[in-house]
């Protein structure tokens, strides 16, 4: 049986007395790329955040090989295994490219600058940013600061990635770019989390489809099962909302 990197028990999060997760059950095995899809407000980012504890959950538990994260694992530790992509880059501003990659491994991960540097253009150059090594975010397009942002967090060689709604800030020119490199690292057999509105992405690089609705999950199973033959009223009319686009 293949092993749970993370799982997710009973999760739930409220922000006063407002609950956006009510009772989250979810896992994920080695190897797996999992697309989490669903309406803005169904709870999806806030999970993300949850599994990588930038939002602390208010019951539940997040386990990661077994290991309670919130109890059992140091969260810079954890963070540095379970890499995360946000839809605003977070790149810092005041750093190149080449840099901004290099920042977490030589402050988290201790190595030396040498080792940092080398691992740092290894991943740039995977993702096609190995010319803009020296330019600073503001002199990068939103894909190239995206593609940066992704090198950032393989550069730390993470076991898992979440991928928050890594396309939503970028001009439609600019989706392809950044999905055809998260379509390699899926290929290459990188454990990946997406929240994501792109519907094609999900369908065809997924092994599984996770849909949320209203704080729940409402429904999963591959993308054949979930967008060929949905079970839920609420999965086939958020899906016949993006298909008849």
């Amino acid at each position: 049986m293949s092993e749970h990197v993370i799982e997710v028990n009973h999760l739930k999060k409220a922000f006063g007395k407002n609950v956006v997760l009510k009772d989250i059950d979810f896992s994920i095995v080695k190897g797996e790329t999992v697309s989490v899809i669903g309406s803005s407000g169904s709870g999806k980012s806030t999970m993300l955040r949850c599994v990588n504890l930038l939002e602390t959950p208010t019951a539940g538990e997040i386990l990661f090989h077994g290991k309670n994260v919130q109890t059992e694992l140091e969260v810079s530790k954890y963070r540095a295994k379970v890499g995360m992509v946000f839809q605003s880059f977070n790149l810092f501003d005041n750093l190149n490219a080449l840099q901004n990659c290099m920042l977490g491994q030589t402050t988290v991960l201790k190595r030396s600058r040498a080792e940092a540097r080398a691992k740092a253009m290894e991943y740039l150059e995977k993702v096609g940013m190995t010319p803009y090594i020296n330019a600073k975010p503001r002199q990068l397009s939103g894909g190239q600061k995206q593609r940066v942002a992704i090198a950032r967090a393989l550069a730390m060689d993470p076991e898992v990635i979440l991928f928050d709604e890594p396309t939503s800030a970028l001009d439609p020119e600019m989706v392809g770019e950044v999905l055809s490199v998260m379509k390699r690292l899926s290929e290459s057999g990188m454990t990946m989390i997406v929240v994501t509105h792109e519907m094609a992405f999900a369908r065809d690089v997924s092994d599984r489809v996770v849909f949320m609705s209203d704080g729940l999950i409402c429904e999963q199973g591959t993308p054949d099962e979930v967008f060929g033959d949905p079970k839920r009223d609420e999965t086939k009319s958020f899906l016949s909302r993006f298909l008849n686009q």
